[in-house]
């Protein structure tokens, strides 16, 4: 993940499109595959980090940790630690990323309506 300076104009203007746009302040939550990866493996279930890295085998655990860390700042997750050994930790979506659910759904027949009419052209 990129480190963007604070005081740089970059940053400034992504500020600026995410004060004034809410789809823009949307998409930056949810920009990157792995994002979406994560939030189509936790909808239906609450799941320990090595199940959820079981379901994307693609993705290094240094990214997962990274992009779970990132949701979990966004309130886009809750973590669940339980003091077992060894430590049990476990992931769900959380009570305003299931709201995004049906936008996802969206998003997927979408994406199959834009496939279909690529093949098409």
């Amino acid at each position: 993940m990129t480190k963007i300076k604070l005081s740089s104009t970059n940053n400034e203007n992504r500020n600026h499109l995410e004060e004034s746009c809410s789809e823009i302040y949307a998409i930056n939550l949810i920009r990157g595959q792995w994002i979406l990866s994560i939030f189509y493996y936790l909808k239906n279930n609450r799941l320990r980090y090595t199940d959820l890295k079981n379901c994307i085998p693609n993705i290094t655990d240094k990214m997962l940790a990274t992009q779970l860390k990132k949701m979990e700042d966004n309130h886009l997750i809750n973590r669940y630690v339980y003091a077992e050994v060894p430590v049990r930790v476990e992931y769900e979506l959380s009570e305003v990323a299931n709201k995004f659910l049906p936008i996802l759904q969206e998003l997927k027949a979408w994406g199959r309506m834009h496939k279909e009419y690529l093949k098409q052209i």
